[in-house]
């Protein structure tokens, strides 16, 4: 008689993920363990190919057994590269240094990451819940989406939106800033193809996953932003203007 499986024991998909976390963690501050030529292949192509950076994941999958990267050289970068751009943000529009480095680390510790991490609970939480497939049979292994495959799907999708919102914009900021239809209409589009953008990488990421269905879920809310962007420009609303004085202590 062939022997059973017990019920309780984990599958290799939900115990690897566990036993991974401290040991990402550890990495952050070991340099010599990051891959960051990698790092920096993967921003360019989530800016110009998306579809490789997720092609790539296959094979990461194939390799190691999980979706999630083992390397927070992503994150680590993508945090210094936020940090020196928020400060160009103070240098040219803040007086106060305590009230830049508050900004600063508000930016980092809210603005990305704790917003992250809750972004990333969210999608986890309801990719596992609602649009997972169907096992076949009792025999096929349940797979489930890592958290830490949900943050970088968050990380990948962010990346982008920060070269638009905070490289772009900050060049552009004299003319968004300004009052009348024109800065206004501009500020309102880069922030809607901003937006549109990131939920669109946010789509590619679980829809790459062979377990999931109904993946065009994370679409809709690129439909909300085209239908709320022309009431905003008609309101004259301001995007830039909002946020700036929302961040800044020199009122614009």
């Amino acid at each position: 008689m062939l022997p059973t499986v017990s019920k309780t024991r984990s599958s290799p998909s939900t115990s690897r993920p566990n036993s991974m976390f401290p040991q990402y963690l550890r990495r952050i501050v070991k340099w010599q363990q990051m891959d960051i030529e990698y790092t920096f292949w993967q921003m360019l192509h989530l800016c110009t190919a998306p579809k490789v950076v997720y092609q790539h994941t296959k094979y990461h999958k194939q390799t190691k057994n999980q979706w999630a990267r083992d390397d927070p050289a992503f994150v680590v970068i993508c945090s210094l590269l936020l940090a020196v751009a928020t400060v160009a943000y103070c240098a040219a529009y803040d007086h106060s240094a305590a009230h830049a480095v508050f900004v600063v680390i508000s930016v980092l510790l809210f603005h990305f990451l704790l917003t992250g991490i809750i972004l990333a609970t969210c999608c986890w939480f309801l990719t596992n819940a609602y649009l997972r497939e169907e096992a076949p049979n009792s025999h096929v292994v349940e797979q489930r989406v890592e958290w830490l495959y949900a943050f970088d799907v968050h990380c990948n999708s962010f990346f982008p939106m920060f070269i638009m919102l905070h490289v772009i914009h900050y060049f552009l900021s004299p003319l968004l800033v300004a009052h009348g239809f024109i800065p206004e209409l501009l500020s309102n589009l880069l922030f809607m193809v901003a937006a549109s953008y990131y939920h669109y990488l946010n789509f590619l990421g679980y829809d790459v996953l062979p377990f999931l269905e109904r993946t065009t879920f994370f679409l809709y809310p690129i439909g909300v932003i085209i239908v709320l962007s022309p009431i905003l420009i008609l309101s004259g609303f301001n995007p830039s203007r909002y946020f700036m004085n929302m961040y800044f202590s020199q009122r614009v």
